[in-house]
């Protein structure tokens, strides 16, 4: 995919920060698309099937971790990062962004040729990082990469992003244990996120999909066991 066809959506219900984020995107060379709140975004995204939504937390009606459930929720945009941009950087906020999908998340005010820089990382390590198997079985679980899908037992279950990616990134290679500095890297890049952040994706997968197969090795990290 080259950058002229990256197709990136702007969500904010500031006037002032849509403009200038499109006007440093546009001359970059991507195709940007705009959206004054999470309800127009989730029907322009559903339109233009962008490469990248980069969304506001705070917005008025639906807010932006509400917006990013819903467009989760969506089969067509399965393959679309979000990024969040954001005056709030409490660790809560951060957490309940990443929680809900997010695949990054800016602090403002707003820079506008970082922001650039990151979405081109972004962008890079996708490609870079484009699965082999797009699905695969361990002990009674199939993973689909293309899909997002898990089946535990052939029972469905649905996961967010960034569960999905930990989930897939450990089972990838049973009985191999991620440190968690690999894990971090792997599935958050290059995010300042706490080793924390592991720890609480593990026990929502853990709730999901059993006890039996997600193995803490204390100090250490973790390893998808097979049974």
């Amino acid at each position: 995919m080259t950058k002229q066809r990256m197709k990136i959506l702007l969500v904010d219900d500031d006037e002032d920060i849509l403009e200038i984020l499109e006007y440093n995107l546009v001359n970059d060379g991507f195709t940007v698309f705009k959206a004054k709140n999470g309800a127009i975004a989730i029907e322009v995204a559903k339109k233009v099937i962008p490469d990248l939504i980069l969304i506001d937390v705070m917005m008025p009606g639906l807010d932006g971790v509400e917006t990013c459930e819903q467009l989760r929720g969506n089969y067509d945009l399965r393959n679309c990062l979000i990024v969040f941009l954001s005056a709030r950087g409490e660790l809560f906020t951060q957490l309940a962004a990443f929680s809900a999908g997010a695949d990054d998340f800016i602090n403002k005010p707003i820079k506008p040729k970082l922001i650039t820089a990151k979405i081109k990382a972004l962008f890079r390590r996708r490609i870079i990082e484009e699965p082999k198997d797009v699905v695969f079985k361990v002990s009674g679980l199939t993973i689909n990469r293309d899909e997002y899908a898990v089946s535990v037992n052939e029972n469905k279950i649905v996961l967010p992003k960034k569960e999905f990616e930990l989930l897939a990134l450990l089972a990838s290679s049973p009985n191999k244990i991620f440190k968690r500095k690999e894990i971090l890297h792997k599935v958050w890049g290059d995010l300042e996120v706490g080793s924390r952040t592991v720890d609480v994706h593990i026990t929502k997968l853990r709730k999901k999909i059993g006890e039996d197969h997600l193995k803490t090795m204390s100090g250490v990290g973790y390893k998808f066991e097979t049974i």
